[in-house]
């Protein structure tokens, strides 16, 4: 097994979010700067033609002595249960690399407008990828109700 690998990020996150944080999202409008030096507008050409995408990005902003690699209770609620990293979908990630599928608004040659990508402000992106209803899951969606109620507020509107 090779023991590293190294990624180059293809762009940057510009959001009004500027720090890490939890149900924040809601409506959240960012803007994915793609990297003049390595692409050109024809990079995205077509792209528009999506209602989503999925952005996967680098959590940079955690630090190593925060990560997980074992169990705990998601956002530390002793009233959820104690599950390991890779039954929950924490900040706090072995690599450090989150995936969101965001609603695409608009694309301006190097510049992808899109909403409630929860990164923040000067979030590296990692790569973009349209999002294919093939790729969905087949069948029945199965999770936990404590999944369930961790979402529950995660993309909800703030007031």
């Amino acid at each position: 097994m090779q023991t590293e690998y190294t990624v180059r990020p293809i762009g940057v996150v510009h959001s009004s979010i500027q720090e890490p944080g939890d149900d924040c999202w809601g409506g959240v409008a960012a803007t994915i700067e793609l990297d003049a030096n390595q692409f050109g507008p024809e990079a995205t050409q077509g792209l528009e033609a999506y209602s989503h995408a999925e952005i996967v990005f680098l959590l940079d902003r955690i630090g190593p002595e925060s990560i997980v690699t074992g169990a705990r209770h998601p956002r530390n609620r002793p009233d959820w249960p104690k599950v390991g990293v890779f039954a929950q979908r924490t900040k706090n990630r072995p690599n450090r690399i989150g995936i969101t599928v965001c609603r695409m608004e608009r694309v301006d040659g190097l510049n992808i407008r899109v909403r409630e990508l929860d990164a923040i402000d000067g979030t590296p992106v990692l790569d973009v990828k349209p999002y294919l209803t093939g790729f969905a899951p087949k069948g029945e969606v199965r999770e936990p109700a404590w999944a369930k109620e961790l979402m529950a507020g995660y993309f909800q509107l703030k007031k």
